[in-house]
């Protein structure tokens, strides 16, 4: 199985590349700069099992996702999962952003799944999946997360127009959106990201606060043939705290 992770150098693009490695999974980790991230991701990966590939490239534009697309195909012809996790972690309350900064975090976070998943049609075929990975952000106003939230809102509508338009060529498009996790991008957005995630633990009804290894056995069911009439879906793993 061949997996591509944009943003898979780092957070939850990272573990699910690692969860993916332990079925000997070929995971190519596509990345914007951060060169020792990203090979701390691809020894991770090659511990776990799989064989790791880096694609250093910007998936913000059309010709950028091409590019980290041509590159995963000189190494394979097909793809089965393609993961949009590549994220721009910008904070700004609404009246105070920076026009042109909110519009390339929301190019990156939102509208680059639609480049990633043009690009990549041609390797995806009968049993393909293509996530987005969103958060609560997306309906549930949070300070200073209006860029996050507005891209991630655009992501999950485009799953379901993604799914609907290629469910007839077996390939599922399904959104999995993850309370809070104790990743680099939540610290860059919340200047009390400890005391939040804190919080969260103490108030969420399942006991505990959400591991990386929730979302990512989540993301690794619906990869699997048994979750094969999941599709167009948007699957919550919070343990039930915006309940």
């Amino acid at each position: 199985m061949a997996i591509l992770l944009t943003g898979g150098s780092k957070g939850i693009g990272r573990a699910i590349g690692e969860r993916f490695a332990e079925d000997g999974d070929d995971v190519f980790i596509n990345y914007h700069s951060d060169d020792d991230a990203a090979n701390e991701a691809a020894d991770a990966v090659e511990s776990a099992g799989g064989s790791a590939y880096l694609v250093k490239g910007d998936v913000s534009s059309p010709e950028g996702a091409q590019a980290v697309v041509d590159e995963v195909a000189a190494e394979t012809d097909h793809l089965d999962q393609v993961v949009h996790c590549a994220v721009d972690p910008l904070s700004s309350p609404v009246m105070e952003v920076d026009p042109e900064r909110f519009t390339e975090a929301v190019t990156l976070n939102g509208i680059g799944l639609l480049y990633v998943a043009q690009a990549a049609f041609p390797l995806l075929g009968e049993g393909s999946t293509i996530f987005f990975m969103s958060s609560r952000g997306s309906d549930t106003v949070v300070p200073a997360y209006a860029a996050l939230g507005t891209s991630k809102a655009f992501g999950e509508c485009l799953i379901r127009y993604l799914a609907k338009e290629l469910a007839p060529h077996g390939i599922r498009a399904n959104t999995v959106a993850a309370g809070p996790l104790d990743t680099e991008a939540i610290h860059s957005v919340l200047d009390d990201a400890e005391e939040r995630l804190a919080a969260a633990a103490e108030a969420n009804p399942s006991g505990r606060g959400l591991a990386f290894d929730d979302v990512t056995e989540a993301v690794h069911w619906i990869a699997s043939p048994e979750a094969e009439m999941v599709q167009g879906q948007l699957l919550f793993v919070d343990g039930g705290l915006y309940l």
